[in-house]
């Protein structure tokens, strides 16, 4: 699909966004193993988060879905069955990563694979801490999906991650709730804590000290009623539309605040984006609330280490703002960004290029000058989702009509983006 964007006068009014996509996959897979049913709303409308409620029905388990609820039979930690097929995770590096640390403990072989981008990314950074834990993994060359499970009994493990990634904390927590004992996590830098307080919410018995987490297992999961809040990654579209467009005001609402999360916020703050949050609540633990933004000149300044790992999802709209702020953006130690649906450094730099943006590439990251002029472009999310609304964005601030080859990427995580954008 190709899609048509014109340079947009002020953006202003009320945004609201689907489900934030991180939240929704662990408390589908949790409730999928809880007892009784759960009710979860404002589920993310992504392709990605249907995969996993593919997968969970593949294993027996009952889904209902009204609109942007989703009611989860679940039957307990023992109740999934032996899939007829092989399991389809799409594109979701999220799903096939944290159920495998699911499927480990299950008495049954399974295999699941993805799509042709989901195949070339790697899992070992996966299958050796599950394979400590006494899960019996293949792949392809060893690291590549389709991966075969051959599921049992495990034991705990003491584990530190050797990078910072969530779902890779997420996988072994989520195999560590079948084993007997305490599965010990310890993060080198503290990643997004949505499982641990979404286990917390099922009742797990989990403890955080600092950045070691240690779960209890065997786990009991109890069936609940959760609220997903809007998911913040997608509202960082909106708010770096709101800072490139002159006049721009808007007010997303019931977005995800995570402290983990909310590093976006704290450093749009430290490079002069008039950024505020009217509104806030706690609900199933999670922070939920309004989010303000008005257009400023930002100065723009440098991402790396622990700010890098926090924002690495934000990180190529992040390159677009940086591109028309003062001083300019330095992003470094972002090796993670070559891995991702795209080599997302390559993709930004491409997309650069077409519209005539100045940007030096690194190994692990890339130096982007300031007060660059936006060119209209022919852009193309090379099937990355992140990119294809990044370059949107960019689009924005064009001087003159350009287009998003791919375009239909979006809808792996943001089904909505095109019909909210249009409305500007």
């Amino acid at each position: 699909m190709r899609q048509t964007i014109r340079p947009a006068g002020p953006l202003s009014g009320v945004v609201v966004l689907p489900g934030d996509k991180s939240i929704s996959h662990r408390y589908a897979m949790l409730a999928a193993l809880a007892e009784g049913d759960s009710r979860i709303s404002n589920y993310s409308t992504g392709a990605d988060c249907h995969s996993t409620l593919g997968c969970i029905r593949a294993l027996g388990i009952g889904v209902e879905e009204e609109g942007a609820t989703v009611t989860i039979h679940g039957r307990g930690m023992h109740g999934w069955n032996q899939p007829a097929g092989d399991l389809d995770a799409g594109n979701s590096g999220s799903t096939i990563r944290m159920i495998a640390g699911l499927l480990a403990a299950q008495p049954f072989v399974s295999r699941i694979f993805g799509d042709e981008s989901l195949s070339k990314r790697p899992m070992d950074r996966i299958m050796k801490p599950l394979a400590s834990m006494g899960a019996k993994i293949g792949a392809r060359e060893n690291r590549f999906p389709p991966l075969t499970i051959h599921g049992g009994r495990l034991h705990p493990i003491d584990y530190t991650l050797p990078v910072p990634s969530a779902q890779v904390k997420t996988s072994v927590l989520f195999a560590g709730m079948f084993a007997e004992g305490e599965t010990i996590v310890r993060e080198p830098i503290r990643s997004r804590d949505h499982s641990e307080i979404a286990l917390r919410e099922f009742g797990a018995e989990l403890r955080v000290k600092q950045r070691v987490i240690t779960i209890e297992g065997p786990a009991k999961l109890t069936g609940r009623e959760l609220v997903v809040p809007s998911d913040l990654s997608s509202a960082a579209f909106f708010l770096v539309a709101a800072l490139l467009v002159p006049g721009s005001h808007l007010v997303i609402q019931n977005v995800g605040l995570n402290p983990t999360r909310s590093a976006l916020l704290d450093f749009l703050l430290s490079i002069g984006a008039p950024v505020s949050t009217p509104r806030i609540e706690c609900v199933n633990g999670e922070l939920i609330g309004d989010i303000e933004v008005r257009y400023a000149p930002v100065r723009g300044g440098v991402i790396e280490r622990e700010l890098t790992a926090a924002l690495i999802d934000e990180l190529p709209v992040l390159a677009v703002l940086g591109a028309a702020s003062e001083e300019g953006l330095a992003i470094r130690d972002a090796q993670e960004l070559r891995i991702k649906e795209t080599d997302r450094i390559a993709t930004v730099a491409k997309n650069f290029e077409r519209m005539g943006i100045h940007v030096e590439v690194t190994p692990a990251g890339m130096n982007i000058p300031g007060k660059q002029k936006f060119r209209a472009a022919a852009f193309d999310s090379f099937g990355d989702h992140r990119i294809a609304m990044a370059f949107a964005i960019a689009a924005l601030h064009g001087d003159g009509e350009s287009t998003i080859d791919n375009a239909e990427a979006a809808s792996v995580s943001f089904p909505e983006f095109w019909s909210i954008l249009a409305r500007f």
